[in-house]
């Protein structure tokens, strides 16, 4: 087994995973925790991970539960050469109120109830993606401290712009054509509720199968914009409740619980009432900053 500890905004994150390919491809994507405070106590680190790995199931459980004692708030332990290759079907998910089940053809995701302890095994990387960015919205949403939306996010003027658009609306277009300004998110981005009434746009460790990790610091958002391919570029204001229903069209969730959507639709209430959010009418080409900046 080996063992990556992340950090993404004030998120610590614990992976342990079967395979050297699976940490990689963590690594690559969340950033390193190198908080000392998220240090493991002498006898949890690596040595300890390998021997979850064992057979007993409970010694997996053991070692999630070192979560607390290491300053994590979320452990995912992830196994590799399950299933097969995804072949459109959708996510099922079963809950019990103690644990709930996502299960797709190339993945299996259990967690509890709060999302915080997830057992997860995969196909491909492509599963481990999707699977992740289920995970992580399901765990903001519960948590009412975010979320992940379907869109592209780029910096300008020391604020984060949010793109959002049904698919093929130009939300990657609009990114790639605002460069070098620095892109946060190219698909999924990641929403968190300041406690000081803001909303913070952080770099997104999921992104589309081409990107990587990006270089940009985590930025106040500025706005939202709905795309529109037009002739003319303007943008327009959008109402409070115009707003509310597309940006929960936008979001990243599985409906399985009612609570939890009432939680979702809060999130994004609270969002829409702190941000302004407009339609941006747009050529495929970069004049459309000219009406944000």
């Amino acid at each position: 087994m080996y063992l990556y500890r992340a950090k993404v905004g004030h998120h610590r994150i614990r992976f342990e995973v079967q395979t050297e390919h699976l940490k990689e491809w963590i690594a690559a994507r969340f950033p390193e925790d190198r908080d000392e405070l998220a240090a493991l106590p002498v006898g949890s680190g690596e040595t300890a991970v390998e021997a979850a790995g064992a057979a007993s199931e409970s010694e997996v459980v053991a070692a999630l539960a070192s979560t607390e004692a290491a300053g994590a708030k979320a452990v995912l332990y992830i196994t590799d050469f399950y299933g097969s290759m995804y072949d459109e079907g959708p996510v099922e998910i079963e809950a019990d109120g103690d644990t709930v089940v996502y299960s797709r053809k190339d993945y299996r995701m259990e967690t509890s109830a709060d999302y915080s302890s997830v057992k997860l095994q995969v196909f491909d990387d492509l599963a481990l993606k999707h699977a992740l960015i289920n995970w992580y919205s399901a765990w903001l949403i519960h948590r009412r401290e975010g979320l992940l939306v379907h869109s592209s996010c780029v910096v300008d003027g020391g604020k984060a712009w949010m793109f959002v658009g049904h698919s093929g609306a130009g939300k990657s277009t609009a990114a790639e054509l605002s460069a070098p300004r620095p892109i946060l998110s190219d698909e999924a981005t990641l929403l968190l509720l300041d406690a000081d009434g803001g909303v913070t746009i952080h770099d997104s460790p999921l992104r589309s199968e081409n990107e990587e990790r990006g270089e940009a610091d985590a930025c106040p958002l500025g706005g939202i914009h709905f795309l529109v391919q037009a002739e003319e570029v303007r943008r327009e204001p959008v109402g409070k409740v115009e707003a509310l229903i597309g940006l929960m069209d936008k979001v990243f969730y599985w409906k399985h619980s009612k609570p939890e959507t009432a939680k979702m639709i809060a999130v994004c209430r609270e969002v829409v009432q702190r941000v302004p959010a407009y339609e941006l009418h747009f050529q495929k080409n970069d004049s459309f900053w000219e009406v944000i900046s």
